[in-house]
Formats: structure tokens, C-alpha cells, sequence
């Protein structure tokens, strides 16, 4: 891999794997982590992109006459996003707080990153997604695990075993390169912590009040409202605006 070309140049321009992760808040958590996964795939296709379900909450995007690369488009959704509601299991009417993570993978270059078959422990199971009838009968689910770092990545909505294996590896591949990024500035030694931290509330990026129909972003102190509409998808307004006033990485 040649670590002298930028990060533009060893990435798949139109393709990225977002990864959509419950984090404290319990089912409530769970719940907007799956709405978090739908806004995303209706802003997707909303653009006529390509979207491809890989585990539950993950997916990849494959984006088509992109003016710019897709993850320099996506990356500053990467983080802590925290929604505040009133569940309706919640007969008092109190407002309750939960987070979701999410994280914005590059697709990494095939010939740009080789991970040794000594460092991946690779398991099969039974899959019980999509895929025709053939997925409940044999083991075509995969799972992944880097031994080296611990980071495990399954797959289990392609048809075949091989198939899953192959797309397991390619999202593998593409976190060890952010990771390798990272430590080579000097940053954080893990890409998921410095993506999406750990999960707790005080860490968010952005948070989605309903009760007061409006979402802040916290990194450039801005507000929307008509939270209806950008869960449906509608959120060219949040990333131009992103665009204009903040730049996560801008050596990336």
C-alpha cells in the first residue's frame, strides 16, 4: 500500500459502508438506531443511489454522478447522535434520552490493504435474513474477527457463504485502514472510538428533539426544525451547512 497517496486516492470514490449501532437508552436506543438506519437509506435513494443491506443497521451505499467522493460527503455523520422523546411506553409523559452511533467506512482499493489469513478467525451460521430459501438451511452467515485488534465485522445477507466472506473482509479491510490512518496521525489508536466514542449522551454530535420538533448539531451550533421531513430523508440542508461551517478531518 502506498501510504504517500492521499486517503482520496486508495478509496472507492463511490462507495461506503455506514454501520448504525445502539448506544445507552436501552430499546428506545434500539428503536432509533433502526429510524437512523431508514433516514439514511431514503436519503440514499432519494438520490438514486444504490443501497445494499449487509447486517441489520448496516449497509452499503454506492453512489452514482457523485460531484465529490461519497465518504468526504458522509463522514461528519459519523459520531454520537442522541434523540430525545417521549416513548410511548412512557405513561407519565416524561421525556427520555438514548444515543445511537453511527460510523462512515471508505471502501478501501482491493490491492491497497492484505490482511494475513494468520490474524482472521472466520466462523459460519445459519443466516436468518434475506437471501432465498437456501440461507435457513446451510451456514452462509460469516463472521469475521481480526485477532490482532479484536474487531469483528459479520455479514449474512448474501446468498452464499463466499459471497458473505468476501464482503465480511472488505469492511474489515476498510476499518484496519482508517485505523492505520489514525495512529499514523498521531490520533487515536481505534477508528470506532474516534468515530463514534463510546456512546454516552455527553458525547453526541447532533440531537433529535421531537418534542420540540428541531435538530441541533452541536459541532457548528445549528438548528433545524420540521424533524418529520429529515427523517424522511430530506437532509441536503444539514450537510451543505455542515459543508460550509466544519470539517472533521480536513487531511483526510
Amino acid at each position: 500500500m502506498d501510504n504517500h497517496l492521499p486517503l482520496t486516492k486508495r478509496i472507492d470514490p463511490a462507495r461506503v459502508i455506514i454501520e448504525i449501532r445502539p448506544g445507552t437508552g436501552g430499546d428506545e436506543a434500539s428503536l432509533f438506531a433502526g429510524e437512523l438506519c431508514r433516514m439514511y437509506t431514503k436519503f440514499a435513494r432519494n438520490k438514486g443511489w444504490r443501497v445494499k443491506p449487509i447486517a441489520k443497521n448496516v449497509f452499503e451505499v454506492v453512489g452514482i454522478a457523485l460531484e465529490e467522493p461519497l465518504y468526504e460527503l458522509l463522514k461528519s455523520e459519523s459520531g454520537v447522535h442522541r434523540v430525545q422523546r417521549i416513548p410511548l411506553t412512557e405513561k407519565s409523559g416524561r421525556v427520555h434520552t438514548s444515543t445511537a452511533t453511527v460510523a462512515v467506512l471508505p471502501l478501501v482499493r482491493k490491492a491497497d490493504f492484505i490482511i494475513s489469513s494468520s490474524d482472521l478467525k472466520i466462523d459460519t451460521y445459519r443466516s436468518g435474513g434475506a437471501g432465498g430459501q437456501n440461507v435457513n438451511k446451510v451456514e452462509t452467515a460469516v463472521r469475521v474477527t481480526h485477532i490482532p485488534t479484536g474487531i469483528v465485522v459479520a455479514c449474512q445477507d448474501e446468498r452464499s457463504q463466499f459471497q458473505n466472506k468476501e464482503r465480511a473482509l472488505e469492511i474489515l479491510k476498510s476499518k484496519l485502514f482508517l485505523m492505520q490512518e489514525e495512529r499514523e496521525k498521531g490520533s487515536m489508536d481505534k477508528l470506532r472510538l474516534s468515530q463514534i466514542g463510546t456512546g454516552d449522551r455527553s458525547e453526541k454530535i447532533r440531537t433529535y428533539n421531537f418534542p420540540q420538533d428541531r435538530l441541533t448539531d452541536h459541532r457548528i451550533k445549528k438548528t433545524w426544525h420540521n424533524l418529520a421531513k429529515i427523517m424522511e430523508g430530506e437532509m441536503d440542508c444539514i450537510l451543505k451547512e455542515f459543508g460550509k461551517n466544519y470539517s472533521i478531518n480536513t487531511n483526510i
